[in-house]
């Protein structure tokens, strides 16, 4: 997602990326070393394995939705003023 600000837009797109690949590695990882314990096993810790990377994307997913939320309201609020010092200059 866009931010206006240019170094947290990278940032937290950059931290998104990561928390991704930590998905993929913890869920590859705990499969991979559970394997010879069965498959059903080796699911279960390949889905709790991509838990704490999930969490960070959720995080993530939050901050960009709050920014976005923030902004609109500010051109909300923006637009608020205007249509109020206009209907104030006809009184």
């Amino acid at each position: 997602m866009r931010l206006k600000e240019r170094s947290i837009s990278f940032v937290a797109n950059f931290l998104l990326g990561v928390a991704w690949a930590s998905v993929l590695i913890g869920a590859t990882g705990a499969f991979l070393s559970n394997l010879s314990s069965g498959i059903l096993p080796a699911l279960f810790f390949a889905v709790t394995g991509m838990i704490p990377g999930m969490a960070a994307i959720l995080l993530l997913e939050h901050f960009f939705t709050a920014k976005a939320h923030y902004y609109e309201a500010q051109k909300q609020t923006r637009l608020l003023e205007e249509l109020l010092h206009k209907s104030e200059q006809e009184r």
